[in-house]
């Protein structure tokens, strides 16, 4: 993982988790990511439309660093490093999926959520985790227990899973967290609507949230 790649996902201590059902409104709401001040999206490989979108904002809108999210298996990781995905996710760990990503040079955090998921994600040399469902899993508290053993590593967590405006102050204050992973800012409601207002006024406010938080 890159330090300039890693500093641009993590700038805004925010990554917007996006399930997309129509690549035609992929472009417009980038851009109004952008707009809002955050330039970095991810796209769920949850539909049909996700490998499409990657492609269609990759080219229309070199300035966002996106991502793919919900890789599974390692044939999606080629599917999103090829539609021209920069970074990957995953819910969980799978050895085989971080290899590909690692052969295909996709940045890639996989997914835990106990101790043993995060001892062998640093041995694969996943620095940045996913700690997901982060708050069904134990929220920041139970995040805030695995500083204790594997602080010292250097890892940093992006929790996702249950997130909302409402909730974020405790996963902020601690020191792993590099970044929250969320969708109450970018609900699939709003991007059926193309409802961009919407989306760049939610967008500010969880901007503001991130920036204003001392970790």
């Amino acid at each position: 993982m890159s330090a300039d790649l890693t500093s641009r996902l993590l700038e805004r201590r925010l990554v917007p988790v996006v399930v997309i059902e129509d690549a035609a409104k992929a472009v417009d709401l980038a851009k109004a990511l952008l707009s809002a001040g955050l330039g970095v999206i991810e796209i769920t490989f949850r539909t049909a439309a996700a490998e499409e979108s990657i492609r269609r904002i990759a080219k229309d809108c070199p300035d966002m660093l996106v991502g793919a999210g919900t890789l599974l298996d390692p044939e999606q990781v080629k599917k999103a490093a090829g539609a021209g995905a920069k970074f990957g996710l995953a819910p969980g760990l799978d050895e085989k999926v971080i290899q590909t990503a690692q052969k295909e040079k996709l940045t890639y955090v996989p997914g835990v959520a106990t101790p043993s998921d995060v001892q062998k994600g640093l041995f694969l040399g996943c620095k940045i985790q996913k700690f997901f469902p982060a708050e069904q899993a134990g929220g920041a508290s139970y995040l805030k227990a695995l500083e204790g053993p594997y602080g010292h590593t250097g890892v940093r967590f992006i929790p996702t899973g249950g997130l909302q405006a409402s909730n974020v102050g405790p996963y902020l204050a601690l020191k792993s967290v590099a970044a929250l992973g969320g969708s109450w800012f970018v609900d699939k409601k709003y991007i059926e609507a193309a409802d961009w207002a919407t989306i760049q006024r939610l967008t500010r406010e969880a901007i503001q949230l991130t920036s204003g938080a001392k970790s």
